[in-house]
């Protein structure tokens, strides 16, 4: 039986222009994700991370390159996958859930049952009983949540995620980690998160891509063998030790 990626992008050129001076931000990007994986894409500030995203979610077209989910190429055209940015996004005059319901109600799902839907997600969440709360009531780590809830209620099996943990304080992100990874675990979505944390990216991946300096280009690609579950004790072990080196010295060279 032959195996097909959930994901893959294939030798991605991506420029940008700004007025006529023209900027290369991806040079040749390849990568791909399988079924059930977390996989993250490691780089410095302006490498091009966010472009891998919204060139898999076919918000960007590239100069060339192509993409295919699922084994079928859709290169340029807008797909429904679980697309998560770097802000949470959530409308501040709808409360929580009517934010976290929003794919449901886009998808013809009534009010009731997606509140139903929603409300019974909550707990696996953490946010059981601030359904009726509107987002500047909410902390930065439940907004976070609630903004994740969101992207799981779309009705695909590969999300994007694009530093969703970055605004975070050190502590709430290392809580967070711990609860993306128990979500995943009970999910088993394909998930491709971007980020520009070294121990965040061995933490929570099967394999960590390290993209280079603008423009960016596949510097390595590393699988991370560490069993799971994971628990935040790794964090000190030889073994995630030597990951971490092996990753600055990609994002050095």
């Amino acid at each position: 039986m032959i195996k097909i990626e959930k994901l893959v992008l294939d030798k991605i050129n991506s420029t940008y222009y700004s007025g006529k001076k023209k900027l290369a931000v991806l040079k040749d990007v390849t990568l791909y994700v399988q079924p059930g994986e977390f996989v993250s894409v490691l780089g410095p500030s302006g490498s091009g991370k966010s472009t891998i995203l919204k060139t898999a979610a076919g918000l960007l077209r590239p100069d060339s390159g192509k993409v295919l989910i699922d084994g079928e190429e859709v290169t340029g055209l807008p797909q429904l996958v679980g697309y998560m940015p770097q802000q949470d996004l959530l409308f501040p005059w709808k409360t929580m859930w009517q934010n976290a319901a929003l794919p449901l109600l886009a998808a013809g799902v009534s009010k009731n049952e997606a509140f139903d839907r929603v409300s019974e997600m909550l707990p696996l969440f953490g946010l059981k009983g601030f359904a009726d709360y509107y987002p500047y009531q909410l902390s930065g780590g439940m907004r976070q949540r609630a903004a994740l809830l969101r992207t799981m209620l779309i009705d695909s099996n590969l999300m994007l995620l694009d530093e969703p943990f970055g605004a975070l304080d050190a502590l709430t992100r290392e809580q967070m980690q711990d609860w993306l990874l128990g979500i995943w675990e009970k999910f088993r979505r394909s998930v491709l998160f971007v980020t520009h944390s070294i121990d965040e990216a061995i933490y929570l991946s099967d394999r960590v891509y390290v993209i280079t300096e603008r423009p960016g280009k596949n510097a390595i690609e590393q699988t991370i063998k560490i069993d799971r579950p994971r628990e935040k004790s790794i964090l000190t072990t030889r073994d995630f030790t030597i990951y971490k080196q092996i990753l600055i010295n990609a994002l050095a060279n």
